[in-house]
């Protein structure tokens, strides 16, 4: 079925237009995934612990990718939208070449403070070493990182979903084959998931960057460019809530982390790091929804197309509440089985991290309609809006819960902290879409 951004969208075009975009968001969170499980069975818990806590920080200049992809597709489509080829393909340019030069930068100061950051993350004695071994082989992969991260969102934009989820397949089953060689049979421990994770990196972040040097046929081009501050800069503030989900992601997993060593010890920290290993997977489902949906809404936007618009948000807001409830369902029902793939050597730990997983599971009812809500604005352009619903679900709702129910609940309140986040954060996003549905025109 051939879809472009132009098209009217029903169901069966949003499903086939999006599925490639979620594939690959789910074969993107593998990463992680697949260094945990290795690490956690092969190396020790300890070592897995470890790496759960210096992950929050490379997620975070990992993320700048996200923010410039996420900001920069919303500007290209709206300008393919408004008909603008050649000013599209200028912007992709500058985009592109904007994050190599951070990329370069970021894994530098990263390498460098590692250590130090690892301390202040709340890493052990026995866990340090460990932390900057995997953090240091990681970052100097970032700027591949970061490429991949912009690249799946500019290949929507491009109208090449099925590229990017075949760059990314080939990227996520590399990763995997290089953790079993690498920490099942060369056993190399953390250092050979992070060498794995960096040459799956690499082919998501350099192969797309190959296809678009060349002549190709999808709708966008490297081309020679000048730098025009005002867009680089309108792009990255658009994009600047997703880069604050990052942030703020990460930030919260360090005062989870320090939480769950003070009510739980290192189980809590390594219980944590299972769950959002797995949640990871589940929201992917969401993010990629996302991803193939933000160029569409944009380009309608561009093209001042209002009945478009309002088809888009109310089917997607359909969609995204029904997954979310599957999701739910899901979760519950497979809380022992995917706890066991990662703890299950560890009875005590097995247990634990059961019974947080089902508490978190109810975090996904309402998860899906804010991150949608958040991505809607962004491809709006609406920068602003969406960055004050990612701020207040990501970090206000989240801080205030994580610190106040343990005080009534113990390790439970941490555990359930996240779908309070959620139900507070839902009130958010149906305010905002509510008090702008004129100003876009999608009421």
């Amino acid at each position: 079925m051939s879809i472009q951004l132009s098209s009217h969208f029903t169901y069966k075009k949003l499903f086939y237009f999006c599925l490639s975009p979620i594939i690959m968001m789910i074969f993107t969170s593998i990463y992680g995934v697949v260094d945990g499980f290795f690490v956690s069975n092969f190396v020790g818990k300890v070592p897995f612990a470890a790496v759960n806590l210096v992950m929050p920080f490379i997620m975070i200049l990992g993320g700048v990718g996200f923010m410039i992809g996420t900001g920069g597709s919303a500007l290209i489509a709206k300008t393919l939208g408004e008909g603008k080829q050649e000013q599209a393909n200028c912007y992709f340019t500058m985009l592109i070449k904007l994050t190599v030069v951070l990329g370069i930068f970021l894994s530098l100061a990263g390498i460098l403070f590692i250590r130090p950051i690892s301390y202040l993350l709340g890493a052990t004695e026995a866990m340090i070493e460990n932390c900057v071994v995997y953090g240091r082989i990681v970052l100097a992969f970032n700027t591949a990182f970061m490429l991949q991260n912009v690249f799946q969102t500019f290949l929507a934009a491009a109208e090449k979903p099925k590229l990017g989820l075949a760059v990314t397949t080939a990227a996520g089953v590399s990763n995997m084959i290089l953790d079993a060689l690498f920490i099942g049979v060369f056993q190399w421990g953390v250092a050979g998931a992070a060498i794995a994770t960096g040459i799956g990196q690499c082919i998501g972040g350099l192969l797309p960057l190959i296809y678009f040097s060349r002549p190709n046929s999808s709708r966008l081009r490297l081309k020679k460019s000048g730098i025009d501050g005002r867009a680089l800069a309108k792009a990255c503030a658009n994009g600047a809530s997703e880069l604050m989900s990052n942030i703020s992601a990460s930030l919260i997993s360090v005062i989870y982390n320090l939480q769950l060593l003070r009510f739980a010890g290192e189980n809590g920290v390594a219980a944590y790091g299972t769950i959002m290993y797995i949640q990871f997977i589940f929201l992917a489902i969401f993010i990629g929804y996302t991803i193939g949906t933000g160029p569409i809404i944009s380009y309608h936007y561009g093209a001042g197309n209002h009945r478009e618009l309002k088809n888009l948000l109310k089917k997607s807001l359909i969609l995204v509440s029904a997954a979310g409830i599957a999701m739910m369902a899901v979760a519950w029902a497979l809380s022992s089985p995917l706890s066991k793939v990662f703890v299950g050597y560890d009875k005590e730990l097995f247990e634990m991290t059961k019974h947080a997983f089902r508490m978190f599971a109810f975090s996904f009812v309402l998860a899906g309609v804010n991150i949608f809500a958040s991505a809607f604005f962004t491809a709006l352009n609406n920068g602003g809006v969406s960055a004050a619903i990612s701020f207040m679900r990501t970090l206000v709702f989240q801080i205030i819960s994580v610190l106040v129910l343990p005080i009534f609940l113990g390790l439970d309140g941490i555990w359930y902290s996240i779908t309070v986040a959620e139900v507070l954060a839902f009130g958010v996003s149906l305010i905002f879409l509510v008090l702008n549905r004129r100003k876009y025109h999608y009421g």
